[in-house]
């Protein structure tokens, strides 16, 4: 009773419950009786095994479980996560047919190496978040596209292109002030992170035409070698500058009353922070005082540019079932789709892969959306497709059978419970122990 009561709840607690039912007891004996269970027999490997990494420290040090996904009871916890490790595990418990993973590189090379026989499985869930944080990359860079340019002669507004990645933007409009972009300031210059990118992207791809490796060019720009291998895979400045030219800001939501008060005579940065604190703004006085900085060269601050939604948003937007999205969501998902072509590929990829998922029609469909996908120019999903081309086939499978890995996500959950109980301070061989007599 006491060790089941340890096995559940770890020492002082299990101690105090043992002291309602009239039993004295320490902690550590509840923990040595815990420790001094014997382990299951485990002969041969489950039919079906869900590999998982878990933190033992986050950040710092993680090991590996194994988990049956016919009763979803742990076979096993190991101390790492090396490719070595699972295969001397498999290769000692012979017998797994198929192996459920995410898309570890590790996990990848010690299934192949200990259970050649077995067929890998990619887990759904992971190639999901994979297309979904390559999606966020991709809304991020051609966010600049949705920003309106300022009124014509004839008062109607142009979709603005100064913000799309690989285009120049366009010089000061005599006689008037143009928003500030992600290319220009408020008074029509070319902002200097606009120019210091489109230099040194210049110089990079010089030398290397010259033949000079990456770690000699970053010798000599003094830039870090993985700056400058960023450099060298862009195939344009405009595709480094897309995320750095329309990133989000704080300050967005209040730049239309920032306008307004400057125009209003309000030209004092303290005073307008002043007010902003009113309005539940938390950012520095500096931010303010930066953003303003280019009005006082001008007759007045120009009317700011339409607010576009946040790149978390259209991205939530582009993988949500359209049926489950608001009628204005709906609306404003399609009108963003209309200003830029980029994002309207990217919604029809997502779409497919979705609904490739959801029928898994892997075997039958994935070839096909990789080879639509690698004839696009969007540099972020053809990453995407190059990382399946390597674990091609798991991902099939993947795509393809109803495994996955959501019991073993489910396992994790509980082994960061239990770590919880013992805050953090338990051996590997106790967390051990624990996990694998615990319950399903």
């Amino acid at each position: 009773m006491l060790a089941g009561f340890g096995l559940e709840l770890a020492g002082r607690a299990a101690a105090r419950l043992a002291g309602t039912l009239g039993i004295a007891v320490h902690p550590a004996t509840v923990l040595r009786l815990v420790a001094a269970a014997p382990d299951p027999e485990v002969a041969a490997a489950p039919e079906v095994l869900g590999v998982d990494d878990f933190a033992l420290a986050k950040g710092q040090v993680y090991g590996t479980v194994l988990v049956d996904m016919h009763t979803g009871d742990v076979v096993d916890l190991l101390p790492d996560r090396e490719a070595a490790t699972l295969e001397a595990w498999l290769k000692a418990h012979p017998g797994a047919g198929i192996i459920c993973r995410d898309r570890a590189g590790n996990y990848a090379e010690g299934a192949r190496a200990g259970a050649p026989d077995a067929i890998q499985v990619a887990d759904r869930w992971h190639l999901w978040h994979n297309l979904a944080e390559y999606a966020g990359k991709t809304v991020a860079g051609h966010r600049g596209c949705l920003k309106d340019q300022p009124g014509s002669a004839d008062g109607s507004d142009v979709p603005g292109t100064a913000g799309t990645p690989g285009q120049e933007p366009p010089g000061q409009a005599e006689g008037r002030q143009v928003p500030p972009d992600g290319f220009l300031d408020a008074c029509g210059r070319e902002r200097r992170l606009v120019a210091r990118t489109r230099e040194r992207h210049a110089e990079i791809r010089g030398r290397l035409d010259a033949g000079e490796s990456l770690s000699a060019i970053s010798r000599v720009t003094g830039l870090d070698r993985k700056t400058v291998q960023r450099f060298a895979r862009a195939g344009s400045a405009g595709e480094l500058l897309g995320k750095a030219t329309s990133r989000e800001s704080r300050l967005d939501q209040f730049k239309p009353y920032l306008h307004q008060r400057w125009n209003e005579g309000i030209t004092d940065a303290a005073a307008l922070h002043a007010e902003l604190r009113e309005q539940g703004w938390a950012g520095s006085v500096q931010t303010v005082r930066r953003y303003v900085r280019p009005f006082r060269q001008a007759t007045a601050a120009p009317d700011p540019s339409p607010a576009v939604p946040r790149t978390r948003q259209i991205t939530r937007w582009l993988l949500t079932r359209p049926d489950h999205l608001q009628p204005d969501e709906q609306a404003q998902l399609q009108a963003i789709r209309g200003r830029c072509p980029h994002i309207d590929a990217l919604a029809g990829h997502v779409t497919a892969f979705a609904e490739m998922m959801t029928a898994r029609t892997g075997s039958r469909d994935l070839e096909a959306w990789l080879a639509a996908v690698e004839a696009d120019e969007q540099s972020g999903l053809r990453s995407l497709a190059a990382g399946i081309r390597n674990d091609q086939q798991a991902v099939v499978n993947g795509l393809t059978l109803h495994w996955n890995s959501g019991r073993v996500e489910g396992t994790v959950n509980k082994i960061k419970m239990i770590k919880r109980q013992m805050y953090g301070r338990a051996s590997f061989d106790l967390l051990r122990k624990r996990v694998i007599l615990h319950p399903a």
